[in-house]
């Protein structure tokens, strides 16, 4: 797969997940996030080659395995480039362990200690958000936390990728309970980005590029308030744990988890919306019988 002109100075490479090259003008270009692992870096790399580019510096957006897998087979052809991120998230890029540690709640078993949660680790520098240069690129960093504890979208003039913050129609229909650490977080990101103005395409981590970046939002809110119902319905069934939470909305949406990786993220986006409702008053939480129980107010 070829590298895809978005702008005379940003390129998108499709995929599972995406990856944006921008051009700083003199033959260098900063890839923003690499995939998940080697095949994503190796196609990232190619196009560069084909387009007459040299990375100059590697931008995670967050520190999610899919997003940052692709940063060690870069560094082995190119170990000068430099590696920036979110301060926190650049934290878990050092450290990747710490991923599948937060879901599991310990140090995870082996199943968990996989590509998709468990990326090569890689020497990321912590980035502030706002105008900045980087890798001889002049671009914004927009905090748009909630899909994780930090993450960044990346405007360069009318261009926004917007990462993990807006997702998709078909990444939010196949996956229903929509990732995050911070529900409340992830709906004001949305809504930050649809208050942009001057914005004429708009990419994300997961779907295919768009000119209606209003619409998107709207989606993506919709899907996230969506999730939020979901969790206060299951709970009108009865007091209940984050697990057997997570088992109600599970079975109104007919979805099977045959594994422990999807399970945890799926009961980590079910944490997150308790969280919020226990914020808004709506629920709360008590221990019974060692037990932490949520319940409506």
């Amino acid at each position: 797969m070829t590298l895809q002109s978005i702008s005379d100075q940003v390129w998108l490479l499709p995929g599972a997940v995406a990856s944006v090259v921008i051009e700083d003008g003199v033959g260098g270009a900063v890839l923003v996030d690499t995939g998940l692992d080697d095949a994503q870096a190796r196609k990232l790399l190619r196009g560069l080659e084909a387009k007459g580019l040299r990375p100059s510096a590697v931008l995670n957006t967050h520190s999610h395995a899919d997003h940052h897998g692709g940063n060690a087979f870069i560094l082995a052809k190119f170990p000068e480039l430099p590696v920036f991120a979110p301060p926190l998230e650049a934290a878990v890029i050092n450290h990747p362990v710490l991923e599948p540690l937060a879901l599991y709640g310990a140090m995870p078993p082996a199943e968990l200690q996989n590509k998709f949660l468990l990326a090569p680790a890689s020497p990321a520098q912590p980035l502030a958000a706002g105008q900045q240069t980087v890798g001889g690129v002049e671009l914004e960093l927009l905090n748009v936390p909630g899909h994780a504890a930090q993450m960044y979208a990346v405007r360069v003039g009318e261009v926004l990728y917007a990462a993990d913050a807006l997702f998709g129609a078909e990444a939010l229909a196949k996956h229903p309970l929509t990732f995050c650490a911070d529900s409340a977080a992830q709906k004001a990101s949305a809504e930050l980005l649809g208050a942009l103005s001057g914005i004429r395409r708009v990419l994300v981590g997961h779907g295919v590029p768009t000119e209606d970046l209003v619409a998107l939002v709207t989606t993506n809110l919709n899907a996230y308030q969506q999730t939020s119902e979901r969790v206060h319905a299951a709970l009108a069934q009865g007091a209940a744990g984050v697990d057997t939470v997570l088992a109600r909305v599970a079975g109104g949406l007919s979805l099977q988890m045959a594994a422990m990786g999807p399970l945890l993220l799926n009961r980590a986006v079910v944490a997150a919306h308790l969280a919020e409702w226990l914020h808004k008053g709506a629920v709360k939480a008590e221990i019974h019988e060692n037990e932490l129980v949520f319940s409506l107010c």
